[in-house]
């Protein structure tokens, strides 16, 4: 991989995300601000069980960096997914930001108790949200100090 001008080397970022307007919300956050980041989307937490283990249609999937995990999705929700994630020795090292509409406080005490690494409630004008993705992008890319992939 070739290491950009500024030394910052892209990472994989997965999102996992069921509604359409947020996934697209968030491509468009990665594209405008030019962020170098592989973004892969995934849209129930069935899928990205399996994406994560690189089981069936994900067996040749890049395991992320980064998960940027909804709370509310179908087959299997954020927060089974988030303490599946969490309780595997080979995932759990993931950094995960939970990215959700939910202000509830037993929604965020659950997260960080199931280990999330950061909690961010979605705002719901555009052009806050797309600040808030490159604040995350910024904050992963540039800030934090990731582990090895794999």
């Amino acid at each position: 991989m070739t290491v950009p001008p500024d030394g910052r080397s892209p990472i994989e970022v997965l999102l996992v995300e069921d509604d359409p307007g947020d996934v697209l919300m968030t491509q468009e956050a990665f594209e405008e601000h030019k962020l170098r980041n592989k973004l892969t989307v995934v849209t129930d937490g069935d899928a990205a069980l399996s994406y994560l283990r690189r089981e069936g249609e994900y067996k040749d999937a890049v395991p992320p960096d980064l998960i940027l995990l909804d709370l509310n999705l179908p087959r299997r929700d954020g927060r089974e997914v988030l303490a599946e994630i969490k309780k595997d020795e080979r995932l759990g090292r993931i950094p995960v930001v939970v990215l959700t509409t939910s202000q509830a406080d037993e929604d965020i005490l659950r997260s960080y108790e199931l280990h999330a690494n950061a909690y961010v409630t979605k705002p719901v004008d555009f052009d806050r949200f797309i600040a808030v993705v490159r604040q995350i992008d910024e904050f992963f890319v540039s800030v934090v100090k990731l582990p090895p992939r794999g």
